[in-house]
């Protein structure tokens, strides 16, 4: 939580260097106590938790040691440090949504994870790993949403609308260029990727089926990504978690559930429930996306 929120201030006063500098720092703090406390210590798995959390205390040390020594653009002191309604109740209005959204989005992909499981041990195990390979493939479209969410919002602030809408359609090719290798990888050689993971050939084969549904996702991802960084930064914070939980309980359960008791039914079509419910949230952010550009003229 102290990283996510110094994280925040960085990247709210358009540095986002400082917090990528800090986590590869407290990467390689957690790499060196994983090689001291695992295989050192021979500590086990709580060896690997004791190095993470370690690492994540030191990536807040560092953070709170390079604003003391480069200062904010603001005053800052312990009697600021106080409740306050106003600016508390503006807070949760923006986040809350937000926080909700991810929270029942998360709990969808649980879901599926227990329909999954009930399939058996090996698809079970597959999707795990894919799961692992998702993560690391969704980080380019999920940093740019972030940092749309700052610019954006600092460009609003500023009066400066066309140029928030032009960094979302930057950001959408920017990630979607990625997106294109990513989505070869993972399509094309979802087995190597699983190979990372696992050494059992059933899983990395149960793996690579599921890895061709996500890569189909991840083609398309970028443009939800970055729609939900512009809405976030402009303030749309409802809708956005209107459209999350849309897709998530109304497009994802429902689609891998009906999927999953056909006879026969693969990883590969059980995970295509990921791409529908992220077109049905690309069309239902773009029609709001055009609703507000005509709110828009409509007040200039």
């Amino acid at each position: 939580m102290a990283y996510n929120v110094l994280g925040s201030i960085f990247r709210g006063l358009g540095d986002s260097r400082t917090p990528l500098f800090t986590v590869a720092c407290a990467c390689v703090f957690n790499i060196a106590g994983d090689l001291v406390f695992v295989a050192g210590l021979h500590m086990e798995a709580s060896g690997a938790a004791l190095a993470t959390v370690l690492a994540q205390a030191f990536s807040v040390i560092l953070c709170l040691g390079i604003i003391k020594k480069k200062g904010l653009p603001f005053p800052f002191s312990r009697k600021n440090i106080k409740f306050n309604s106003e600016i508390n109740g503006r807070i949760l209005k923006v986040g809350l949504p937000v926080a909700l959204q991810d929270g029942l989005v998360n709990i969808s992909f649980l879901v599926i994870n227990a329909i999954v499981n009930s399939l058996g041990v090996v698809p079970s195990a597959g999707v795990g790993v894919a799961e692992k390979v998702c993560a690391f493939i969704m980080l380019v479209p999920s940093s740019f949403s972030q940092s749309l969410s700052a610019f954006v919002a600092q460009n609003i602030g500023a009066g400066k609308r066309k140029r928030a809408r032009e960094s979302m359609v930057c950001g959408m090719a920017a990630s979607l260029m990625v997106g294109i290798v990513m989505a070869y990888l993972a399509f094309f050689h979802g087995d190597m990727l699983a190979g990372i993971f696992s050494k059992e050939q059933a899983v990395i084969l149960a793996a690579a089926d599921y890895l061709k549904a996500y890569a189909i996702d991840t083609l398309i991802v970028s443009f939800l990504f970055c729609y939900i960084g512009f809405f976030n930064g402009c303030g749309k914070t409802k809708f956005v978690m209107v459209q999350g939980i849309a897709g998530a309980f109304g497009v994802r359960i429902p689609v891998s559930y009906l999927v999953s008791q056909m006879e026969g039914a693969t990883l590969f079509q059980i995970g295509l429930a990921t791409p529908c419910s992220t077109v049905v949230q690309i069309i239902l952010c773009t029609a709001f996306f055009v609703f507000m550009m005509r709110k828009e003229r409509y007040t200039m």
